[in-house]
């Protein structure tokens, strides 16, 4: 099966180790991975801000770089929600970059998604002896229903304790702008939500996406906390011989 890699602008400029943990595991199941590097920002930061030119502009890019993929898996639900929700309505007004618009929404998966629901695996063999709690993304959850996909797999991770997050549905504050347009009120959700991690006992968080982990990791390491934070992607690449 082949696979175009989404990265995403986080995991692109930030965190590169977890688009590295995505393709090495979907190749140990048998995928061949493909990364046009021409690829750009989805636009959802244009796009939520309410430039929607500019957002179509961006936008345009990712659809020409992904044209004939087979598949697109990303690490972000945030990401593949709005290739998958918005990009049809954002090209609504051009017929056929409509349709190229649709054809990718329909292939685009969020990475646990992908796993679990295309190539049918809940289980790829990865060892971790660490205790972890999974703190779940309100748009991956809420907008393209990333729900049971992580945690059955992360349930099948050799030697991985992991302990229930409280309200473990409760945002984490970043959503994206609302972190910046509204810094007091994210901060005061972030601290609520590193609280609770912290109350878990856990020594790792892991997540679905880079935006949601990042915010709560600043928040943990300025209060002094050694949690680790870590993708998905990164928790199911570990206890493998010669990755």
């Amino acid at each position: 099966m082949r696979v175009s890699l989404f990265i995403t602008c986080l995991a692109d400029q930030l965190f590169p180790e977890v688009g590295v943990s995505m393709v090495r595991v979907l190749r140990r199941l048998g995928c061949e991975v493909h990364f046009a590097p021409e690829q750009s920002c989805c636009g959802q930061p244009q796009h939520n801000a309410g430039y929607a030119p500019e957002a179509k502009r961006v936008a345009r890019t990712l659809l020409d770089a992904l044209e004939g993929s087979d598949h697109v898996v990303t690490p972000s639900g945030s990401c593949a929600a709005m290739v998958r929700h918005s990009y049809p309505t954002l090209f609504a007004d051009d017929l056929e970059e409509a349709a190229r618009a649709r054809a990718l929404a329909e292939r685009t998966h969020e990475f646990s998604q992908f796993l679990v629901n295309v190539l049918g695996v809940d289980d790829v063999g990865a060892k971790l002896a660490r205790k972890a709690t999974y703190q779940p993304s309100c748009h991956a959850s809420r907008l393209i229903g990333v729900k049971s996909e992580p945690l059955r797999l992360l349930g099948n991770v050799r030697e991985l304790e992991l302990r229930a997050l409280p309200n473990a549905q409760d945002c984490c504050g970043f959503g994206g702008l609302f972190c910046v347009k509204l810094p007091a009120i994210s901060s005061a959700i972030v601290a609520e939500k590193a609280a609770n991690v912290v109350a878990t006992g856990a020594d790792v968080l892991v997540g679905t996406d880079m935006g949601c982990l990042m915010n709560v990791a600043g928040h943990l390491r300025a209060g002094g906390s050694r949690i680790e934070v870590l993708h998905l992607a990164q928790v199911l690449d570990s206890g493998h011989a010669g990755r």
